[in-house]
């Protein structure tokens, strides 16, 4: 079986290929950072316009890459939400029409379903179900537990400011260019965190809710109070500020394993990536007795594989669709199961 997969639902254009014995043999991401560094964030407009630019040029050079042609690909997965709706409707338009002139079914993948199995693509692979999910991607920071494809619990969800929400504004404050949660952490590598004492919002309240919103208004505070604002000085205010969103995450995922007796803890979504994150949770976990498993580096960011590899379980497993579906941009996570 092989699958072809499109993700279109931000500011990345992505499609891959998987197949069922050899995995991902083909994949491209086309960025748009660069156009979208200029005005300090994502354009939906211009988002869009950049997707229906690149993607008819981008899968044709996926499947040549793969030696396929459309007659060897025996499913279309693409994300169908959530993201920006014109986004959306570039890769699933593009995904039916070409689903549809060659007789290829074509499922719609949930955004957030693609990080929580994206792991899976990693040498090691998915645990076994259950396991507790800790999905920090964009606007949404989540605790979900997963007892199988399809089959999830939000145990927490942020009320407010989404952790790379948080990186991002505070990238604003020190000056630094979008996307803020990379040079956030290059700044912090040289930048000591015990200079500012920032707080950890929701840590110790009794449930797995996020709220990073406060922390975003102690770092305004906190950078307005500075007699120097040098260089040395915004070092350090990123690193305090890596350090406390590291904390709460951690230790909120680690609780809610507790809580739900569940020893094998996933991390997905583009803030995975983040080293401090990984080095405090790898340690944490490994002290109370839980498996961390990590997605690979490009695999945390949004990409197609991902995409194609849900699509790939979920057509391995007979599911078909009616045509009544579309792009949805608020499509809710629970509503697969």
């Amino acid at each position: 079986m092989r699958i072809l997969g499109i993700e279109s639902s931000c500011d990345e254009t992505a499609v891959a290929i998987y197949d069922a014995e050899y995995g991902i043999i083909a994949e491209h991401i086309a960025s748009q950072i660069e156009t979208h560094a200029k005005f300090g964030g994502v354009v939906p407009e211009v988002a869009s316009r950049e997707h229906l630019k690149v993607l008819p040029a981008l899968v044709p050079q996926v499947l040549n890459e793969a030696d396929c042609d459309w007659k060897d690909i025996d499913g279309i997965a693409v994300t169908a939400g959530p993201g920006l709706m014109g986004a959306l409707l570039v890769g699933v338009t593009y995904a039916r029409s070409v689903g549809l002139v060659n007789s290829i079914p074509v499922l719609p993948i949930h955004h957030m379903e693609g990080h929580l199995f994206a792991p899976g693509l990693s040498d090691e692979g998915l645990p076994a179900f259950p396991f507790m999910s800790l999905l920090v991607s964009g606007g949404h920071t989540m605790l979900i537990r997963v007892d199988g494809l399809g089959q999830y619990q939000v145990v927490g969800q942020t009320i407010d400011d989404a952790a790379g929400e948080c990186f991002d504004k505070t990238a604003r404050v020190l000056g630094l260019p979008y996307p803020g949660g990379p040079e956030i952490a290059k700044l912090a590598l040289n930048g000591d965190a015990s200079v500012f004492n920032l707080p950890r919002p929701m840590l110790n309240k009794p449930n797995f809710n996020f709220s990073f919103s406060g922390l975003k208004t102690a770092v305004i505070y906190a950078a307005k109070g500075c007699a120097n604002f040098d260089t040395q000085t915004k070092a350090d205010l990123a690193a305090a500020t890596e350090l406390a969103i590291a904390d709460v995450l951690t230790k909120k995922s680690i609780n809610a394993c507790k809580a739900e007796n569940i020893n094998n803890l996933v991390i997905a979504g583009g803030v995975a990536a983040n080293r401090t994150l990984r080095t405090m949770l790898d340690k944490v976990s490994e002290q109370e007795g839980i498996k961390l498993y990590v997605p690979s580096l490009k695999y945390c960011t949004d990409n197609a594989s991902m995409i194609a590899y849900v699509g790939a379980m979920r057509f391995e497993r007979g599911q078909t669709i009616h045509n009544d579906w579309d792009a949805n941009p608020r499509w809710k996570l629970p509503e697969l199961s």
